[in-house]
């Protein structure tokens, strides 16, 4: 008996609201255990409403990127994204697996497919955001992937900024 892996495809559009859910099951096992998961959700539609996946064509497909899933029997289980940031810089977004998919090299897959997005698109570099207090294993990974911490780029307290020079 084998298993099929999971397969990691652009994010057809009429799957935005699916991708928004699993970015919130996510989050709402790292930050908010103590919810339901109904209550974080309407905590998060109105504090973090994710607006570029309201129309990810404009923010990713068109703005020198593209939006990744990870589909597994039919169902998104996680994303993650590559978009312009400026010239030559791309920025890697929405990087998100659900817990029962995570260690198993998926999201190791869907940034390799980032990176190389960004390689064939000519940036020379790209940035992300993340959390090293919240997003603990997150932070690792990047770093050992090769990306450094920067000057933190948004206004998330928590976060700090991180790049890698392609």
């Amino acid at each position: 008996m084998y298993s099929i892996m999971p397969e990691i495809i652009p994010l057809p559009s009429e799957r935005n609201e699916e991708a928004r859910m699993v970015i919130y099951a996510v989050a709402h096992q790292l930050f908010d255990k103590n919810l339901t998961f109904d209550e974080a959700k309407e905590i998060y539609r109105e504090e973090w409403p994710i607006h570029d996946l309201d129309d990810p064509q404009r923010s990713y497909f068109e703005n020198g990127g593209t939006f990744l899933v990870v589909i597994e029997k039919g169902e998104i289980i996680g994303t993650g994204a590559l978009r312009r940031m400026e010239e030559g810089v791309g920025e890697i977004k929405r990087l998100w697996l659900l817990p029962a998919y995570q260690r198993q090299g998926l999201g190791y897959r869907v940034m390799v497919r980032l990176l190389a997005e960004a390689r064939q698109r000519g940036y020379a570099k790209v940035r992300l955001a993340t959390s090293p207090k919240y997003q603990v294993r997150a932070y690792q990974f990047y770093r050992q992937l090769g990306f450094y911490e920067i000057p933190r780029y948004n206004d998330d307290p928590d976060d700090v900024g991180m790049e890698m020079i392609l």
